[in-house]
């Protein structure tokens, strides 16, 4: 996976925030265009799709090449597969890209908080560290603008914003709602990645209570159903049980709630 940051001048801005700052790697089918190839033209440039490793160049003559594919497939972005410099360009929102730097993610010990300690109802704590989420081989959410809800007895669970998120990857599940008495009516997820389904994997709140509105459209997920979840490059251990979704991380003491005999906690 690459993630991609839209260029400060975009290049050919087109006024749009571009929702594809998350690409996959496809390796290329090629090594030339197919289109200059059978005329023994050597591009000065090649592009490599990122859905689905097809090679072009960048010749936007009538009929040519990766614009041809790229209006056909509706694939939506290309990388250069120049060696002296990485850009791509997203042809549905316009606008130019450049690789995002990945800070490296060092876990911090952090002051030792008990669940016990959280009140009732739950209160809602901003996060900034880096949450992320791993489903089938792809980033599904990742985020530095995480909010917390903290509620005696639980682990934490994070919330991240709906930009954040690939929601690509999201379907409505099937299965019905749920009440919380304090953030209201709860709207429950599939993750789908390919063939991959993790039925009822995340919840949002569309509509939630006054006191929680901070929380709207924000999604959560069961780490139990994803293949891992990190804060701050620390792995996440699932709170017990398949109806919480609490977060454990090293700072985080217990007991929890949701294991079995713990209901009535």
């Amino acid at each position: 996976m690459t993630r991609w940051t839209p260029r400060p001048d975009g290049g050919r801005p087109s006024g749009k925030a571009c929702s594809h700052t998350w690409t996959a790697d496809p390796p290329p089918l090629g090594e030339t265009c197919a289109s200059c190839a059978p005329h023994e033209r050597a591009p000065a440039d090649l592009l490599l799709c990122l859905t689905c490793g097809h090679v072009g160049c960048s010749d936007s003559s009538r009929g040519a090449h990766a614009t041809a594919h790229f209006d056909s497939s509706a694939h939506p972005v290309a990388r250069t597969l120049a060696r002296d410099r990485e850009w791509a360009w997203c042809y549905e929102d316009e606008v130019y890209l450049d690789p995002l730097e990945e800070p490296l993610l060092r876990f911090t010990p952090r002051t030792p908080e008990s669940v016990w300690d959280y009140p009732r109802p739950p209160v809602m704590r901003e996060d900034d560290r880096d949450v992320r989420v791993e489903c089938a081989g792809q980033v599904v959410a990742e985020t530095r603008r995480a909010v917390r809800v903290l509620e005696t007895s639980h682990p934490p669970v994070f919330y991240v914003p709906p930009q954040d998120v690939r929601t690509e990857f999201l379907f409505p599940a099937v299965a019905g709602r749920t009440w919380c008495e304090w953030k209201g009516s709860a709207r429950y997820w599939d993750v789908i990645v390919g063939n991959d389904v993790r039925a009822r994997a995340a919840w949002s709140y569309p509509r939630p209570e006054p006191g929680y509105a901070p929380l709207a459209d924000f999604f959560a997920f069961y780490p139990s159903l994803m293949d891992r979840c990190t804060v701050d490059g620390e792995e996440v251990t699932a709170q017990k049980g398949d109806f919480y979704g609490g977060w454990i991380t090293a700072e985080v003491r217990g007991p929890f709630k949701g294991a079995p005999g713990t209901q009535l906690w």
